[in-house]
């Protein structure tokens, strides 16, 4: 990388950090969004009617990530899930999940640096996102790890049905995972990969990737097994769903990571090891 780069990066993260932190505080002084409006005014999703859904077709670009593979079955973004504008993804990604400007951002941007493409000029496909070791990771709770299945759009039904069977919360009377059942199947599914998995890898920088993907299940759908089992399973929104974040602003970065730290922290591969050898049941 030249030093402009590197200088557009440092200024470009010590910028969006500090616009975070001014959007946290707003979000504390002012009203949360009524239950029904969260998704804005003539955006996708509206009061909760989601556009029509059509799963992945012949020749049609997805990757490991059920929220964007979700958009492109809605027509969200575009259908085929190619061509892609960076800038777009940021818009839509706000409107429909209800997260921050600033998370909204940095999410993209930094998918752009990983694929050295221009944020502001260029397009990709969703299956570019799954460069190994970028973005997607081992240990996913939805997938086989890359060197087990190298198509990452394809789920794990297995590993789905898994995940929410590790349920403990209750919701009026509706199952809801926690960050504690989080933790635990993470740390499970970390034993499981690394055991099945010669080519296993996961550092820590992909520890809290994964870790950040698993808290946008409990933010995003508040942890409801009813509606994540319907989005990780089809990867469609539900008729009716709207995003669980309220917050005026969206889910900041800063807010975020309250329920990411303590999920990763949480997490105890070594209370699985025992078990890593009967993995194959399931896989």
């Amino acid at each position: 990388m030249g030093s402009p780069t590197i200088l557009y990066k440092a200024f470009y993260y010590s910028g969006i950090f500090a616009w975070d932190f001014a959007l946290s505080f707003l979000n504390l002084v002012l009203f949360k969004r009524p239950v029904g409006e969260v998704v804005p005014e003539g955006h996708p999703g509206y009061a909760g009617n989601w556009p029509e859904y059509r799963p992945q077709q012949e020749g049609d670009s997805r990757c490991s990530c059920p929220a964007l593979n979700a958009m492109a079955n809605h027509g969200i973004i575009s259908r085929s899930g190619r061509g892609i504008k960076f800038t777009d993804l940021t818009r839509q990604i706000r409107t429909t999940y209800n997260f921050s400007a600033t998370f909204c951002s940095f999410v993209p941007h930094y998918a752009a640096f990983m694929l050295n493409k221009s944020y502001g000029k260029d397009t990709f496909d969703l299956e570019e996102l799954d460069l190994h070791n970028g973005i997607e990771h081992d240990a996913s709770l939805t997938r086989l790890d890359t060197a087990l299945q190298p198509d990452q759009s394809k789920i794990h039904r297995p590993f789905i049905e898994d995940l929410l069977s590790f349920a403990t919360g209750k919701d009026k009377e509706q199952p809801m995972l926690t960050i504690k059942d989080m933790s635990r199947i993470s740390g499970k599914r970390r034993a499981e990969a690394r055991a099945t998995n010669p080519m296993f890898t996961l550092d820590l920088s992909h520890k809290f990737f994964g870790s950040t993907n698993t808290a946008t299940l409990l933010t995003a759908f508040g942890g409801r097994v009813d509606d994540l089992r319907v989005f990780l399973l089809e990867e469609r929104l539900p008729q009716g769903w709207e995003p669980r974040i309220r917050y005026p602003y969206g889910l900041t970065i800063l807010k975020f990571n309250q329920t990411i730290i303590p999920l990763e922290w949480g997490t105890r591969e070594s209370d699985w090891e025992g078990d890593a050898g009967r993995v194959e049941a399931i896989i």
